[in-house]
C-alpha cells in the first residue's frame, strides 16, 4: 500500500472513545504505549475491559489459516465482523502560545483519523489487529479500539473504499469495498466470485447476446496477496477480485471477437447486482 498519509476529522464514535473517562480532550504527546494496560474504567480509549491490546483470537486463527492455505479471504472478513481492532489517530496542532515557562506550546491539539492512499489512488482506512502493530507502523499515532464494523462505518463516512488491516506487518490484508459495506451493515459477506446469486443475471445476459455461449465467474487477478516473506496468500489483495470469462461461440469469426467482448463489457456495467457485489471486474475470453 502507498505510504501517502492524510488526516481526517474523527467520526463521532471515535471522538466519544477518546473523551470517555478522560475529563477532556487528549493528545498523543509523550504517551508511551509499550507495556500499558488498556483495561479499566479509567482508560478513555474503549470499553473493552481487560483488553491487553493483543490480537482477537478468531481473527488470529483466520489470518493463520490464510497463511497456511486452509481458508480464504471470506474467513478473515467473517472474523473481522466480531473483532476488536485499533484505528490510528494523531494530534493536529492548533494555535500556539507562549507558556509560563517562556516556551512555545500548543494551545490545543485536535485528534485526526489517519488515512492512506491505495496504489490505485483510492482512500483507505488503516486498522490494526494489535497495539504493537499500530505503533510499529506509526509511533506517533494513538490507538483507539473499536469493533471492525464501526471502523467500516468510519471508512464509509469518510468516502474510503478500502480497509487495510495491519499495513507493514507480516500479513497485510485489504478489505475491498463490497466487504467494507457488508461489515458496516453487519451483513455476511460472500466474495463475488463465489456469489451464486450472480449466476442467474449472467446467464440471462449470455442468452441474449449474440456470439456468446456463456459467462463464467472466477477469482480475479487481484484476490491474491503476498506475505512479507513472499508467500502467496489466497486473499487480501487490493486489485480486481472478479474475473468473468466470456465463452465465445464457435461460429464467431476471429475478427469479430473484440466487438463481442465490448458488448459484454458494456452490458455487465448495467447489472446493478454485479456492481454492488464486485469491486472491480476483469474480462477473459475463450472459445466454446
Amino acid at each position: 500500500m502507498s505510504g501517502h498519509e492524510s488526516h481526517r476529522e474523527l467520526p463521532e464514535h471515535i471522538k466519544e472513545a477518546l473523551l470517555r473517562g478522560a475529563g477532556g480532550r487528549t493528545d498523543s504527546a509523550g504517551q508511551e504505549w509499550e507495556g500499558r494496560d488498556l483495561s479499566g474504567e479509567g482508560n478513555p480509549l474503549h470499553r473493552h475491559d481487560g483488553d491487553d491490546g493483543a490480537i482477537d483470537p478468531q481473527l488470529e486463527l483466520a489470518l493463520e489459516g490464510l497463511y497456511a492455505g486452509m481458508n480464504g479471504e471470506e474467513a478473515v472478513v467473517a472474523a473481522l465482523a466480531d473483532a476488536r481492532v485499533f484505528v490510528p489517530v494523531v494530534a493536529q496542532t492548533g494555535e500556539t502560545v507562549v507558556g509560563e515557562n517562556g516556551l512555545v506550546e500548543d494551545k490545543e491539539a485536535d485528534m485526526a483519523l489517519v488515512m492512506i492512499a491505495a496504489p490505485d489512488g483510492r482512500t483507505a482506512l488503516p486498522v490494526f489487529s494489535t497495539v504493537d502493530r499500530l505503533t510499529d507502523w506509526h509511533p506517533q499515532a494513538r490507538p483507539v479500539a473499536v469493533y471492525a464494523p464501526r471502523a467500516a462505518l468510519s471508512a464509509v463516512a469518510e468516502d474510503a473504499q478500502l480497509l487495510v488491516l495491519d499495513p507493514g506487518a507480516e500479513i497485510t490484508f485489504v478489505v475491498r469495498r463490497p466487504a467494507v459495506w457488508a461489515l458496516a451493515k453487519q451483513h455476511a459477506w460472500v466474495p463475488s466470485y463465489q456469489d451464486e446469486s450472480l449466476l442467474a443475471p449472467l446467464q440471462e445476459l449470455a442468452a441474449r447476446l449474440d456470439g456468446v455461449s456463456g459467462l463464467v465467474l472466477e477469482p480475479g487477478p487481484g484476490v491474491a496477496s503476498r506475505a512479507r516473506d513472499g508467500r502467496v496468500l489466497a486473499g487480501g489483495g487490493h486489485g480486481p477480485e472478479l474475473g468473468v470469462t466470456v465463452v465465445i461461440a464457435p461460429e464467431v469469426p476471429e475478427e469479430d471477437v473484440p466487438e463481442v467482448a465490448g458488448r459484454v463489457r458494456d452490458a455487465l456495467g448495467g447489472i446493478e447486482q454485479l456492481r454492488e457485489a464486485a469491486d472491480s471486474v476483469t474480462l477473459g475470453l475463450r472459445r466454446g
